[in-house]
């Protein structure tokens, strides 16, 4: 909820309206008078209490108007072309006038715009006199202005206004909520807020260096110890390699190199637990052989070769035959018949699987 002070200036009297704004939802919850012989001589006790929001309303009897014809009814456009237009229907000028408009009306080639403006030294004083007092309004406008624009007519402009406290009430309200004129622009625009914003915006982005530094800090921080942790870490890898494999020189790439040790392992494991030798034996001590002998068994990757001599042939072959019982692939790969009339056989077989 926002604290607002509305500063109601009229001829010899200025009404304080104290107000509670939540959106656009107003409540007035106090009103103060005070005699205003002069309206840049502001009352020291009718400026507002510290935070809350000055908005100021002048009086249609200081202000000055001119109607204008423009073919756009545009807000921005109308304020830019404004000065140009004002410059040759007051004297000395549209330099020395602080103005703004409001759309009125249309006509047969555009639209009625009422212009508004005051001289520049006098809201140079208002806004003086409201500073030393420690306030600053955020708005300039007249809630009298609004209601002659209510039922516009240049008559009503140069009549003096009289309205009972309750409507200035109503129309200081709805000036808050959607304000006629603002004469606080351009050279008076009320940047109180923007400094604050900027000091705000300077402060997060110095915060934000200083966390982007610390950030910048740990991160430097992380690499070099993860670089001395890797250089340890191939220490340990090194020494660890030396411990396997001590004899070995010419280290390069110990992850490589281990890996090719542990393949040549991994072969050498496969002749070692291949066929289990006692087994082929106690098989070969099984079969009857009659008269026939083995004089040499080899070995190798579930592959067995045997050589041996026979009296005939077939005893040849019933050895195969007998050796099926424990192995696989039986066959009598060479054979040959001796001076001496004995046969010499070569037979092969394979490891047979559990």
């Amino acid at each position: 909820m926002r604290r607002i002070c509305f500063l109601d200036i009229k001829e010899g009297e200025l009404l304080r309206y104290t107000v509670d704004m939540k959106g656009k939802h107003c409540v007035i919850t106090e009103q103060q008078a005070f005699p205003l012989p002069d309206a840049n001589e502001m009352p020291a006790d009718a400026v507002s209490k510290e935070g809350e929001t000055i908005y100021v309303s002048l009086p249609v009897g200081s202000l000055n108007f001119r109607v204008l014809d423009l073919p756009f009814s545009d807000t921005d456009r109308i304020r830019e072309v404004l000065p140009f237009e004002l410059d040759s229907l007051i004297l000395g000028g549209s330099e020395g006038v602080i103005c703004d408009a409001v759309v009125v009306g249309k006509t047969d080639n555009g639209y009625r715009v009422l212009a508004t403006y005051m001289e520049k030294s006098r809201m140079r004083k208002l806004l003086e006199r409201l500073k030393d007092l420690g306030a600053e309004p955020v708005l300039v406008t007249s809630l009298e202005l609004r209601h002659v624009l209510s039922e516009f007519s240049l008559a009503k402009l140069v009549s003096p206004i009289s309205l009972a406290d309750d409507e200035r009430k109503t129309l200081a309200i709805e000036e808050m909520r959607n304000p006629t004129v603002n004469l606080r622009r351009n050279e008076f625009a009320y940047t109180r807020d923007r400094e604050k914003t900027k000091r705000s915006l300077k402060v997060t982005a110095t915060l934000l260096a200083l966390l982007l530094l610390v950030l910048g800090i740990d991160v430097a921080f992380r690499i070099v110890t993860s670089r001395q942790e890797v250089a340890s870490l191939r220490n340990e890898i090194r020494k660890t390699y030396l411990e396997l494999f001590p004899g070995e020189k010419n280290i390069i790439n110990e992850i490589h190199q281990l890996k090719s040790h542990i393949k040549e392992l991994k072969n050498k494991e496969e002749l070692l637990v291949g066929v289990k030798p006692l087994d082929v034996f106690v098989a070969l001590a099984q079969i009857e052989r009659d008269g026939a002998r083995f004089y040499e068994v080899n070995i190798e990757r579930g592959k067995l070769s045997f050589r041996g001599e026979a009296g005939s042939l077939s005893s040849v072959q019933q050895i195969r035959e007998r050796l099926n019982k424990y192995f696989d692939d039986v066959s009598i790969s060479a054979s040959e018949t001796s001076v001496q009339g004995t046969t010499a056989f070569t037979i092969t077989a394979r490891e047979r699987k559990a």
